[in-house]
C-alpha cells in the first residue's frame, strides 16, 4: 500500500503511520483551548452579557445622583439660615457693636457673601494623545496627563498664602474645614462631585495672589508638566465679583471607635 499521501517523496514508514502530525496535534490543542475559554467566559458571566454589564455605569449615576441631591440640599440649608437669621435679627437682644462683631466673625468664617477684586484659576488635564514638547524628557504616562489632588491643594494654599480674603472652588466656598479630595479623575469637595477642567477664584489683591502662585515650588513643579506635556493652567483677572456664602453644614463629622 502506498503511503504517499502521509509522506510525498517518500517510501512507506509503518513506524510513522499510527503517529499524529504536528499540524493534527496543534489543531486539537486550539479546538481544547477554546473550550476552556468558552467554559471560563459562562461561569464567570453567569448567564449575563459581559460586554453590556452596566454595573459601573450605574454606580457612576448614583454618584452624580447624590451629588446633585447633596447641591439641593445645600441650597435649602442656605436659604433656612436666611430665615433664621432674618428671625433672629427682629429682636435678638445684642447692642449694635455686638451685631458688628457677628456679622464680622461670619465673613471671616466664609458663611458670609464676599465682594472685591478677585483672579480665577483653571486647571485642565492634558490632550489623551499628548507627546513630550521638549527633547530630554520622556514620553507621558497617563499619570501626567491627569490633574491630582496635590495640584488643586497647591492652588489653594499659594492663594491663601498670598492673602486671599475667600477662596472658591468650583461653585462652592471654602471653610475651615473644607477638605480638596481627588477619587481617580474626579474631585469631591463637600460631597458633591466634579471633573476637570477645575476653576479656583479667589477674592483678594490680585498682584499679590498672582505672586503667591508664581512662588510656591509645588506650583513651579506643576508648570513643568504644563510645558512639556500640555496640563491645562490658565490665570485671569476677573474685576470686582461676589463670592457666595458657605451653604453647607458647619457640623464636625468624626469616626468613632466601635463598640
Amino acid at each position: 500500500m502506498s503511503n504517499s499521501a502521509d509522506s510525498p517523496g517518500t517510501g512507506s514508514s509503518p513506524a510513522r503511520s499510527g503517529r499524529f502530525r504536528p499540524v493534527r496535534v496543534l489543531t486539537v490543542g486550539v479546538f481544547a483551548l477554546a473550550g476552556l475559554i468558552f467554559f471560563t467566559s459562562f461561569n464567570t458571566a453567569k448567564g449575563t452579557n459581559i460586554r453590556t454589564d452596566t454595573s459601573l455605569l450605574k454606580l457612576s449615576d448614583l454618584i452624580q445622583e447624590r451629588s446633585h441631591k447633596n447641591g439641593e440640599l445645600d441650597e435649602a440649608n442656605a436659604a433656612l439660615r436666611d430665615d433664621v437669621d432674618a428671625l433672629a435679627e427682629r429682636d435678638d437682644g445684642r447692642s449694635a457693636s455686638e451685631d458688628a462683631e457677628l456679622t464680622a466673625l461670619e465673613k471671616n468664617a466664609g458663611t458670609q457673601k464676599l465682594k472685591g477684586e478677585a483672579i480665577t484659576v483653571t486647571l485642565n488635564d492634558a490632550p489623551p494623545n499628548a507627546t513630550a514638547k521638549l527633547p530630554g524628557y520622556p514620553e507621558p504616562q497617563p499619570d501626567y496627563l491627569v490633574i491630582h489632588q496635590q495640584d488643586l491643594q497647591a492652588v489653594v494654599n499659594a492663594l491663601w498664602q498670598g492673602g486671599a480674603k475667600g477662596i472658591k472652588v468650583m461653585d462652592q466656598r471654602l471653610i475651615s474645614t473644607s477638605a480638596v479630595r481627588c477619587v481617580g479623575n474626579t474631585l469631591i469637595l463637600q460631597g458633591r462631585v466634579y471633573s476637570p477642567p477645575y476653576k479656583i477664584q479667589a477674592v483678594g489683591d490680585p498682584e499679590k495672589l498672582q505672586k503667591a502662585l508664581s512662588a510656591s515650588p509645588a506650583i513651579q513643579n506643576y508648570m513643568v508638566y504644563v510645558n512639556v506635556y500640555g496640563l491645562g493652567w490658565k490665570v485671569t483677572e476677573d474685576g470686582t465679583v461676589t463670592l457666595p456664602g458657605y451653604s453647607g453644614t458647619v457640623d464636625l463629622q468624626y469616626a468613632k471607635p466601635a463598640e
